[in-house]
C-alpha cells in the first residue's frame, strides 16, 4: 500500500478539529476518507460517526466483528453480534483503508456460533459492496458456499410456499417491532432476498459458474416479477406490506427499499413524490417510518422501539442510498439532487442531543420524535427509571449508516464492479460552496474529489476534478457525472 494517502487535505488539522472521547479505535489509526465542506454541520457528524463506528469493532476469538450495542443486551448473539444492521456496517465500513476489519466481519458470520438469521438482512449484496469498493472480488468468492446456503435457509424458512414466492416475516424480527402494518409479506426481507440473489448471481458469474449464473438470475427476475404483482399498489402508488390475504392500507418508508437494489422500473418512481409532502413522510426531523396522515400514525407512543411513526436513523439510512440509486440510475423527473442534500442535512441535524451543561453535542441513538428531535427511547428510559446500564444502551448506537452515504452519495462515488471510476456528487452547486473527499481508497488507488464553486477554496480552480494518487484524472466546469 502507498505511503502517501492525502494530497488536498491535512490529518492532522481535522484531527485536532474532530475528537470525540467515546474509546474504541482511532477511525485515523485504522485509515478514513477526510472530508471538508461548507456544510459544517454534515462535516461534524462525518467524522463522529467514523468515530462511532470504530469504537464498536471489537477482537473477538473468532476475528474482528461490528457490534450494534455499546453495552450488552439480553439479546445478542456470541460476542455482542446483532445481524440486523449488517448490511448497514458494511456498507458503512468498507471505506476503512485497513480491510481486515471487515473481511473478519464479512467471515463472522458463517463461523460456529454466530446467528445470520436471527433478523432480516442483506449479507451478500452488502459482501459485494465491500468488494466494489477494494476491487477484490476474493472475499465474496471465498463466501460464495456460505451465501448461498444462507440464501436457501431463508427460502425454506420465510417463503410463503414456493408458487407464492414472497417471504413472510415478523415485523420484530425485520428489527422493526410495532410496525404500523404489523407481520406479513413485507418490502423488506422481500427486497433483501432480491439483492442477495442479484449479488450472488454477479458473484458466480466472476467464479465462472454459468449455470448457478443463470440460477439466481431468475431467482431476482422472479422475486422482482411477484413483489411487483403482490406488493406493488398501483392506486397508491406503493411497494405496500401483504398482512394474511391483503395488501395494508398504510404506507411505510420501507416502501422505498426495494430502490436501495435498483430492483424497480422506473415508472414507479413517482412513489418518490410523497417523502418531501408533509402529509405523508416529511418531517422536521423526519422522515417518519409511517405516512403522517394514517389513522394510527404515533398512536402508541410508551415503548422504546416504534415503527408506527417515529423517525429511525436505520429507516432514513435505507432511504437516502435508495435516493441515491434514483437520481443516478434511473430517468425520472420526481426528485432532485438538492433533495438528497436535504434529506442528508436534515438526518445530520438530528444526530444531537443537549447535554447537562446545556451544550449541544453529536449523538446518535435509536428512534427519535419527527417533530422536536427528541431521541424517544432514551427519555422513556429515564421516565421509568432504568438502571444505569440499560439507560445508556443507546449511546453512540451503531444501527445505521452515514458516511457511506457523504462518499457514495453526497461526494457522488459510485462503487462499481469493473475498472471504471464514476463520480456524480448529488448537491444543488447554490447548496454547497466547496467539497472536498481525500483519500478514497479505492481499487487500491486513492481518490480525491474535489468541488470549488469559485475556485477560492482550494486554489485549485472552479469546478469538479478528480484526482487518482494525486494526479488531476478529469475535471468539469459544473457539478456532471464523470467516468474515468
Amino acid at each position: 500500500m502507498k505511503n502517501k494517502k492525502y494530497y488536498i487535505l491535512n490529518e492532522s488539522q481535522i484531527k485536532d478539529e474532530n475528537k470525540y472521547d467515546i474509546g474504541g479505535l482511532s477511525p485515523f489509526d485504522i485509515g478514513i476518507p477526510l472530508l471538508d465542506i461548507s456544510d459544517e454541520n454534515i462535516k461534524e457528524i462525518y467524522y463522529y460517526r467514523w468515530h462511532t463506528f470504530c469504537s464498536h469493532i471489537k477482537e473477538t476469538p473468532l476475528g474482528y466483528i461490528v457490534t450494534e450495542f455499546t453495552p450488552s443486551v439480553p439479546w445478542e448473539g456470541i460476542y455482542g453480534s446483532i445481524v440486523c444492521p449488517a448490511g448497514h456496517h458494511m456498507y458503512e465500513g468498507r471505506w476503512l483503508h485497513d480491510k481486515k476489519y471487515l473481511d473478519d466481519y464479512a467471515r463472522f458470520w458463517f463461523k460456529e456460533g454466530a446467528n445470520p438469521m436471527l433478523y432480516s438482512t442483506w449479507l451478500a449484496d452488502s459482501v459485494y459492496a465491500i468488494c466494489k469498493v477494494t476491487g477484490d472480488f476474493s472475499l465474496a468468492q471465498s463466501l460464495y458456499e456460505d451465501l448461498k446456503e444462507n440464501y436457501d435457509k431463508w427460502e425454506k424458512k420465510h417463503r410463503m410456499d414456493r408458487g407464492c414466492k414472497l417471504l413472510y416475516q415478523i415485523d420484530n424480527y425485520d428489527g422493526m417491532e410495532f410496525s404500523a402494518s404489523g407481520n406479513g409479506c413485507r418490502p423488506t426481507i422481500n427486497s433483501y432476498q432480491y439483492g442477495d440473489a442479484l449479488a450472488l448471481s454477479k458473484i458466480a458469474d466472476s467464479l465462472g459458474k454459468e449455470d448457478e449464473k443463470a440460477y439466481y438470475e431468475n431467482e431476482y427476475k422472479e422475486q422482482k416479477a411477484k413483489m411487483d404483482k403482490s406488493l406493488w399498489d398501483k392506486e397508491a402508488c406503493f411497494y405496500k406490506n401483504i398482512n394474511g390475504y391483503y395488501r395494508c392500507d398504510v404506507r411505510e418508508l420501507i416502501g422505498y427499499i426495494p430502490w436501495y437494489f435498483n430492483m424497480p422500473d422506473e415508472d414507479k418512481s413517482e412513489a418518490w413524490k410523497f417523502l418531501n409532502d408533509e402529509n405523508y413522510f416529511y418531517a422536521p426531523f423526519g422522515p417518519t417510518t409511517t405516512e403522517r396522515n394514517y389513522k394510527d400514525f404515533m398512536k402508541e407512543y410508551s415503548h422504546m422501539c416504534l415503527w408506527n411513526g417515529p423517525s429511525w436513523p436505520f429507516a432514513t439510512s435505507q432511504t437516502l442510498t435508495a435516493l441515491g440509486n434514483l437520481l443516478c440510475n434511473y430517468n425520472q423527473d420526481v426528485m432532485e439532487k438538492r433533495d438528497y442534500y436535504n434529506l442528508l442535512k436534515l438526518y445530520a441535524q438530528s444526530q444531537y442531543i443537549v447535554n447537562d451543561d446545556g451544550q449541544k453535542i453529536p449523538w446518535i441513538d435509536e428512534n427519535l420524535d419527527p417533530f422536536t428531535g427528541e431521541w424517544i427511547a432514551k427519555k422513556i428510559m429515564a421516565e421509568k427509571n432504568y438502571d444505569e446500564l440499560n439507560q445508556k444502551r443507546g449511546i453512540h448506537y451503531n444501527h445505521s449508516s452515514f458516511c457511506d452515504l457523504v462518499l457514495m452519495g453526497l461526494a457522488g462515488i459510485r462503487p462499481r464492479d469493473d475498472e471504471k471510476i464514476e463520480i456524480n456528487p448529488l448537491f444543488d452547486k447554490n447548496d454547497v460552496e466547496y467539497l472536498c473527499v481525500d483519500g478514497v481508497l479505492y481499487h487500491n488507488q486513492y481518490l480525491s474529489i474535489l468541488w470549488d464553486k469559485t475556485g477560492n477554496k482550494y486554489n485549485k480552480g472552479a469546478g469538479l476534478k478528480v484526482y487518482v494518487d494525486g494526479v488531476l484524472k478529469a475535471e468539469s466546469p459544473k457539478l456532471a457525472k464523470i467516468i474515468i
